[in-house]
């Protein structure tokens, strides 16, 4: 590799990419090709997806590869500075197609030249595609989005990919929703990501745009017929259901009568609120604009405050649907639905009460709470014929819903259907939202305005319904009816 002239007064023969650095370059773009060609092959011939082969496959190898070009170029420009200075000018490069020598390397670039073409426009077409997989949105961040990732699979979305929801259709969403994943990629390098990740989500697209590009919300639904199983924390665990019509109903007038849940659609009325907090929790003001353009406002008491219009929220789906695609199931309801089921042996003295303890103990990870719940269950029921089918139970319902390493579980994340473990509907319907002329919006007490209660108890309580309802009756003891459900009940013990 002699960068000085020949003998005879001319140039050395030697390529300019006769140095070690654009020869490393050379070595790199070569292993970088048989890698992805190697990983390509794997990926497309393995039966599950592996989200770690398709961030060497698709993102790794291609950084390497134009990291060994770099090289190359670098010191193809080294060398032929150094020429120059050793002779006094650069040597002239001359391309004569007459000549063999110079049409043999003119072919070889221009075949070389293409396939660098196509390897770039494959592995850019996977790269795009592979960024919006679940693979990647949910395990590329194995620690960060695990707790995401596991709900999503057991809700009702889980056929729905991440980016149907959180980006949608279209190219500006997409490159807004990259440009934020780049610093979600230093947060997550940096380990300066939030624990537990904070919702809702501020740049979120509307759901207008995702939710309603499969959901219609012009569709008159009606009443929809649904049973509540219940388990007490006494020592026979007694079983207790609540079956009732949801009055679900529908917002748009030509598909049916406007009135229920879906009434608040934004069909035919307009509904905006204003937020006091980060969580959309507290809401002291309600603007209501009806079908005919007639305006109301509601507020809690005690607000007097102005709103200012810019932190005015246009309600939608996700106000009430928040959890659509991520739930985590309160320790009561989880270990409700395994009894149901059977994998809780009920016949067991206190296991509702035992099985919701063991689950909302501190555990330092997923590990050591298995091991402590194993430990805790067998010395609570020792000799029992079904404890162990019990203690897996327990073990994946904890699984499946906490996740200690990013503190994230149900207390941290409302569910705002319905009202029992969270404020949800109470947010606004609580009775103590006025308009100025002492106009209330409907009441927590008042049970019948969204659901109709057919049947409540156990037993033979429950095989004869009341088509004109039953007013609620609160199993084991009696209520202050002035509470929200969600002020004694919270999700655990």
């Amino acid at each position: 590799m002699n960068d000085s002239p020949t003998p005879s007064g001319g140039l050395s023969r030697s390529s300019f990419l006769r140095n070690w650095t654009s020869l490393v370059g050379l070595v790199i773009v070569i292993a970088s090709l048989f890698a992805f060609l190697l990983l390509f092959v794997l990926d497309s011939l393995a039966h599950f997806a592996n989200p770690y082969v398709g961030v060497l496959t698709y993102l790794v190898t291609p950084a390497f590869l134009v990291l060994g070009l770099m090289l190359a170029v670098v010191g193809a420009l080294v060398r032929r500075w150094r020429i120059a200075r050793a002779v006094g000018s650069p040597p002239p490069l001359q391309i004569d197609l007459s000549r063999p020598r110079d049409r043999r390397i003119f072919a070889g670039f221009l075949v070389v030249t293409v396939l660098l073409l196509l390897f770039t426009a494959l592995s850019s077409y996977h790269t795009y595609h592979f960024t919006e997989s679940v693979p990647f949105c949910g395990q590329a961040c194995h620690t960060v989005m695990q707790p995401e990732l596991v709900t999503y699979r057991h809700s009702p979305h889980a056929k729905v990919s991440c980016t149907e929801c959180h980006i949608g259709p279209g190219a500006t969403w997409y490159v807004r929703s990259k440009l934020s994943g780049t610093y979600q990629v230093y947060a997550t390098l940096k380990d300066i990501f939030p624990r537990p990740i904070p919702t809702p989500i501020k740049n979120l697209r509307p759901a207008q745009e995702t939710c309603e590009q499969c959901h219609w919300p012009q569709k008159f639904v009606g009443n929809l017929d649904r049973a509540y199983s219940y388990f007490l924390t006494d020592e026979t665990n007694s079983y207790h259901e609540v079956r009732l019509l949801l009055k679900v109903g529908g917002g748009d007038p030509t598909h049916g009568p406007v009135g229920g849940i879906h009434w608040h659609m934004n069909v035919g009325n307009k509904v905006e609120y204003f937020a006091n907090d980060a969580a959309r929790q507290k809401i002291p003001w309600v603007r209501l604009t009806d079908h005919q353009g007639v305006v109301t406002e509601f507020r809690s008491p005690g607000f007097t405050n102005g709103v200012d219009e810019s932190a005015i929220r246009v309600m939608d789906c996700m106000d009430c649907h928040n959890r659509p695609a991520h739930m985590f199931e309160s320790p009561n309801a989880a270990v409700d639905l395994a009894m149901k089921l059977g994998k809780i042996d009920s016949s067991m003295p206190y296991i509702k009460t035992n099985a919701v303890y063991v689950l909302t103990q501190c555990y330092t990870n997923e590990t050591d709470a298995v091991q402590k719940i194993a430990t805790h269950l067998a010395n609570q029921y020792p000799g029992a014929a079904r404890i162990g089918k019990t203690i897996e139970t327990v073990q994946q319902i904890y699984r499946d819903n906490f996740f200690p390493e990013m503190k994230a579980n149900w207390r941290v994340y409302p569910d705002n259907i319905g009202h029992k473990d969270w404020p949800g509907c109470f947010r606004c319907h609580d009775g103590k939202h006025t308009s100025k002329d002492g106009k209330s919006m409907i009441k927590a007490n008042d049970c019948n305005a969204c659901h109709l209660i057919l049947a409540q108890g156990s037993g033979s309580e429950l095989e004869k319904l009341h088509p004109g309802g039953l007013p609620f009756e609160h199993p084991g003891e009696e209520y202050d009816k002035e509470f929200l459900c969600s002020d004694c009940h919270t999700g655990g013990p």
